[in-house]
């Protein structure tokens, strides 16, 4: 009952009308309350969310604990300026947050090692949905089956599955390193694996995307997190066609789940076929250089029914914060952080071995198997929630 009576607070009440309305309208808007001072329903407001406890959360799978500088929240995240702007469609009125785009475009190209990078897309899963339909659209929709790593997020497998149905493309979601590459070879569009892995695991993977190209010819989309590529080989140097993943990491919070910018970044060939806004360079009428949208011929608002890319949806909002972020740290404070989550995870380790836990070391997640001691595993996830820290319990026959 104080649900609905709070929501109703929320509501005008509409004008008295001399008109004659049904006795079950009327009953409603008896019901409403008085309208309240802004005070008064800001008190409520703060009232409900001091009822919210707040913990850490170590589950992963995409999303990580992170800190928003003060600067980056102050001047962006709160700045009406940037969270209410439109697509900058008006170049000339729009250079600063155009400028703010393209370095984003630079800071992915820079760390997947590809070529060509847009300006965001919605989140990871819709973004591996997209690499999909590209690796599908680049064999003229002849392959139909699609590889996924058992080891990548379960969210994105969903959503892959998802856009396969309408696609009519047959998901098989199987270990990519023992899978049977010649005998699919002829209907065989694409492998989607995750880098560093749902289990933290991070393998080079430059033997096996060889192998993949060379008995079955199908692209490789590598999902992969941007502060672990300040550390490790960049998927373009391991050989992938196409790099996707979310921003998240750098500073944007984690929103309970959401809206977080992806990124999708891919080899020069594909940069007609690239999904989402691509932010350019190009000369004014003076002569002097401008920043425009670029290779809009792909986007539906121009070729319609011919267009390569049907996604209006980014998040240009996000993907600032998160290029400020990087700008704000630059390439060794980066470093420094990944190393820090790194080492992190290595006294995390050592402290689990002590007690008698048997671990598999990883670059950033410790996996927990059979205890070697008394000490049972649900023993240890009551003591961390007793201490307001969430794990993900993951079953060794995931």
């Amino acid at each position: 009952r104080e649900k609905i009576d709070f929501f109703f607070l929320m509501i005008r009440r509409p004008p008295r009308s001399t008109q004659s309305r049904s006795s079950a309208a009327s009953d409603v808007y008896k019901r409403q309350p008085q309208q309240v001072p802004e005070t008064l329903l800001l008190k409520r407001f703060g009232d409900m969310m001091n009822q919210n406890e707040l913990k850490k959360c170590y589950i992963g799978a995409g999303y990580y604990n992170t800190i928003t500088p003060p600067v980056v929240q102050r001047n962006i995240l709160e700045n009406p300026q940037w969270y209410t702007s439109y697509t900058p469609y008006q170049a000339e009125i729009s250079q600063g947050r155009l400028e703010s785009l393209l370095n984003f475009q630079t800071m992915i190209c820079e760390l997947t090692g590809l070529e060509q990078s847009n300006a965001s897309l919605l989140d990871e899963g819709t973004a591996a949905a997209e690499a999909l339909n590209l690796c599908y659209g680049t064999f003229s929709s002849k392959k139909n089956v699609f590889l996924v790593s058992k080891d990548v997020f379960p969210q994105t497998i969903e959503i892959v599955k998802t856009k396969a149905k309408f696609l009519n493309v047959e998901i098989i979601v199987d270990d990519v390193s023992k899978f049977d590459y010649k005998s699919h070879k002829e209907r065989l569009c694409g492998v989607l694996i995750q880098y560093p892995d749902n289990f933290g695991s991070v393998r080079n993977y430059e033997t096996l995307i060889q192998q993949i190209k060379t008995e079955a010819e199908a692209k490789v989309v590598l999902a992969t997190d941007l502060l672990a590529l300040t550390l490790i080989k960049s998927p373009g140097e391991l050989g992938a066609d196409i790099a996707i993943g979310t921003a998240q990491r750098f500073g944007v919070p984690m929103g309970y789940g959401g809206p977080h910018a992806a990124f999708m970044a891919v080899r020069e060939e594909f940069q007609r076929k690239i999904p989402g806004r691509v932010v350019g360079i190009s000369k004014d009428a003076q002569g002097r250089s401008a920043y425009r949208l670029a290779l809009q011929t792909r986007e539906q608002h121009i070729r319609r029914e011919k267009a390569t890319s049907n996604i209006c949806t980014a998040q240009a909002l996000l993907a600032n914060i998160s290029v400020m972020y990087a700008i704000y740290h630059g390439p060794r404070g980066l470093k420094e952080i990944a190393r820090r989550v790194n080492s992190l995870a290595q006294i995390l380790f050592l402290g689990l071995n002590d007690l008698g836990y048997q671990t598999v070391q990883k670059l950033s997640l410790i996996h927990i198997s059979e205890p070697t001691r008394l000490l049972s595993i649900s023993y240890a996830v009551f003591c961390l929630k007793k201490k307001n820290m969430y794990l993900i319990i993951i079953q060794e026959s995931y």
